[in-house]
């Protein structure tokens, strides 16, 4: 067992390296906010969201995720009498008229904060930023976004998972600090992100982790080349269709770039939502060469909602797990749009 230890304490860190450190998000199109801080404020009330995914179920160790995030606008005063604004006897606020009312937002700002836990087997994550956003209008439709998110990311292992009873001295030395039980490396995070958004489309450009930065949990005397926190970059963009006065559709897709993640370093994420006036929404995505998901959700009034997806993975995994489970609550604080669904951010 102690051979097993030292194994995981001096290359799991390197193999950091060589995989993506950040968690998967099946609704991002539910939550962008999670991957690009330039989102923050871009609605014109206070947007809650609490999350939990359960990764893998049946697998022992497995990843398990769990985020709360709040972001509101700042001196944004585009409270319009729209067919979003109120809500029109017989109208659907994601109607035809909701594209020919559309206007641009006036130039704001937006703060908010992401807190998030991400635990896999022993090793443990824990990320708290602060978010700041400025939009402006480019044209009569067309709107700006850049922000930054700032913070501390502690990323912990738990000795107590790890069994060293007649296995040798757990005061090896490669085992480094672990003998203390648990132990914790604290690093500063940075993320930055631009957002492009309209009435019918978005483009988002982001990177995480944008501070490359060491990291081993074994002493360094036993470690001659240690993992390191690696940026992580995401290109994001959707379209949104109006199928009939009643159903609109959201394609869109993800790109991530992450290096040493895959043989090519990226992997693609496409998703699809329609959405049945501003009552509730099905829909699926396809991660290249990991799998496939099921989504769906419900709005209720114009204060609350919540999404759920269902992952089946195509690996060698399928074979011991029962696939992955997320949920996703969202709250609407202060809500001036009567709408049920976020506006800007779909």
């Amino acid at each position: 067992m102690k051979k097993v230890f030292v194994t995981i304490m001096t290359v799991l860190p390197a193999a950091i390296t060589f995989a993506q450190q950040r968690p998967h998000y099946t609704q991002y199109i539910l939550n962008n906010y999670i991957l690009n801080p330039a989102i923050t404020g871009i609605e014109n009330y206070t947007d809650i969201k609490l999350s939990a995914r359960d990764q893998w179920v049946g697998l022992n160790g497995a990843p398990r995720t769990a985020y709360f995030t709040v972001q509101s606008p700042i001196g944004k005063k585009d409270y319009r009498t729209t067919a979003t604004s109120f809500d029109i006897p017989g109208e659907n606020p994601r109607g035809k008229a909701y594209w020919e009312s559309y206007t641009a937002a006036e130039p704001h700002h937006g703060i908010g904060m992401i807190v998030m836990n991400d635990r896999t087997g022993s090793f443990n994550r824990f990320t708290a930023d602060v978010t700041y956003a400025y939009h402006i209008g480019l044209n009569a439709t067309t709107n700006l976004a850049g922000g930054f998110s700032a913070g501390i990311t502690k990323i912990g292992i738990d000795r107590s998972k790890t069994d060293f009873t007649g296995s040798g001295d757990p005061n090896d030395p490669a085992a480094g600090a672990a003998y203390g039980g648990y132990i914790n490396k604290i690093k500063p995070d940075l993320g930055v992100g631009l957002w492009l958004y309209s009435r019918d489309y978005f483009f988002g450009l982001s990177a995480q982790q944008v501070i490359p930065q060491k990291f081993s949990f074994a002493d360094d005397a036993v470690v001659s080349t240690p993992g390191r926190l690696i940026p992580h970059l995401f290109l994001t963009g959707g379209y949104r269709f109006l199928l009939n006065d009643d159903i609109n559709a959201v394609p869109s897709v993800m790109l991530k770039y992450i290096q040493g993640s895959s043989e090519n370093n990226f992997q693609v994420e496409t998703n699809i939502k329609m959405q049945y006036r501003d009552l509730f929404w099905l829909g699926g995505s396809y991660r290249y060469q990991d799998g496939y998901a099921a989504m769906l959700g419900v709005n209720v009034s114009n204060t609350f909602n919540v999404g759920y997806a269902y992952d089946f993975t195509t690996t060698n995994l399928n074979t011991v797990s029962r696939g992955t489970h997320e949920i996703v609550l969202g709250f609407l604080i202060g809500n001036k749009y009567n709408g049920a669904c976020p506006r800007c951010n779909w």
